[in-house]
Parts: structure tokens; C-alpha cells; sequence
């Protein structure tokens, strides 16, 4: 009886090892094949959205492909190395588009790109991912709402330091009321990015640009 009772427990114990490892392997089979596609997905709706905040006639070099990587940093709020766009005019550095993280976003962390240009005025602020509340979150959102357009042309000048708050604050940058705590969020992180690139604007635009594995490459080397 104990045999028959072991022998059954071990069979028991067998096959929902089985079944765990066969769902495992298709969990990793899954996140293989739409992990690409997804990846990609993300990055053509993020260049969509470089070519809206960067101005036409601000750059006359390859923006898409001039770019670098930045090491995490506080003010950038990531965690992880990003790559910034640089935009140069007749040689000269004229707009970067930077990601940044606003970490305290209603529902978490909100993904932005934002571009600068070489003097410290704004071009241009998108969302690129949220996990917002809808309705709540709309107002942050280019396609439901012109509220991130008011970043455009601010500088850290531009409203002064303690007017880089919303309304509400006693800053001053609109809000929609029951929602204060998204535009928040973008307002502080755009801030941020703006002391960021004040603070490195020349070695955004000194590294040289990356290449296809990912590191800077000069074109005496390229060569």
C-alpha cells in the first residue's frame, strides 16, 4: 500500500515537473518572438515622435543616427544608459532630444523624450509611455490634450526656479483639476532635464557618435 501510495506521489511529482518546464519553455519562447517586434514597435513610435518636438530647419545632419550614450543619472531619473539624439546645424550643435524618467507618475514611471536646443530652450515634450490612469492620464498625452505643448520655448530661465511647479503649487504651469499629480511629475522631470543638459551640454555633443555595436567611434577610426 505505501509503495503504491509513493509510487503515485512520485508520478504526481513528475508530471507537474513536466508541465513546469513545458510552460516555462514556452514562457521563454513567447517573450522571444514578441520581444523583438515589440522592441521595435516602441522605437518607430518614439522616432515619430523625435521628428515632432524637433523643429524643421533646426539641424542638417542625420539626427536619428548621430547619437550617444548617457550613463544613468538622478537627473535624467533612469536607472539604466540611455541614447540621446544630437541635431547639429553647419557643424555646430544645435538641438539634443534626451529619455527621461519621471519616477512618480500617478500610476509610475513616465517615459518622455525631450528636446533642447543648444541655448537651453525647449523644442519640444512627448510622453512615450505611461501607465497612467485614463482620463486622469490624458492630459499629459499629445493626442488627447495640447498641455505638454506649453514646454515649448521654456528654458530653465524661463519661468525662474520656483515657478517650475504647477498651479496648484504656487507655480507656474495649468493643471487639470483631479489630475495634479501627472503634470507634476512631467513638470519636475522636465526641469530636470533641462539642469542635466545645462550642466553637460558640451560632452552631449562632443561624444562621438555610436555605431551598430553600440560603441563611439570617430571617423579617423571608422577609416
Amino acid at each position: 500500500m505505501r509503495r503504491t501510495m509513493a509510487k503515485a506521489s512520485l508520478y504526481t511529482a513528475l508530471n507537474l515537473l513536466f508541465f513546469a518546464l513545458i510552460g516555462t519553455a514556452l514562457l521563454a519562447i513567447t517573450y522571444q518572438l514578441t520581444h523583438g517586434p515589440i522592441a521595435r514597435s516602441e522605437e518607430k513610435e518614439k522616432l515619430k515622435l523625435v521628428t515632432q518636438i524637433v523643429p524643421a530647419g533646426s539641424f542638417d545632419n542625420d539626427i536619428i543616427k548621430d547619437t550617444a550614450q548617457l550613463p544613468a543619472d538622478e537627473l535624467l531619473g533612469n536607472d539604466d544608459t540611455t541614447i540621446v539624439y544630437r541635431g547639429r546645424l553647419k557643424g555646430q550643435p544645435s538641438i539634443a532630444v534626451l529619455q527621461v524618467i519621471a519616477p512618480d507618475g500617478y500610476s509610475g514611471k513616465i517615459g518622455l523624450i525631450i528636446a533642447i536646443h543648444s541655448d537651453g530652450r525647449i523644442g519640444g515634450v512627448r510622453v512615450i509611455s505611461d501607465k497612467e490612469t485614463p482620463g486622469l492620464g490624458d492630459y499629459i498625452e499629445i493626442a488627447k490634450s495640447k498641455w505638454i505643448t506649453g514646454f515649448d520655448g521654456k528654458s530653465l530661465d524661463n519661468p525662474q526656479d520656483s515657478d517650475w511647479k504647477v498651479r496648484k503649487d504656487g507655480g507656474s504651469f495649468d493643471y487639470m483639476a483631479g489630475a495634479t499629480i501627472s503634470p507634476r511629475a512631467v513638470v519636475k522631470a522636465v526641469h530636470k532635464a533641462l539642469q542635466y543638459f545645462a550642466l553637460h551640454r558640451d560632452e552631449l555633443f562632443k561624444q562621438s557618435p555610436l555605431t551598430k555595436n553600440g560603441t563611439g567611434q570617430s571617423e579617423g577610426e571608422k577609416k
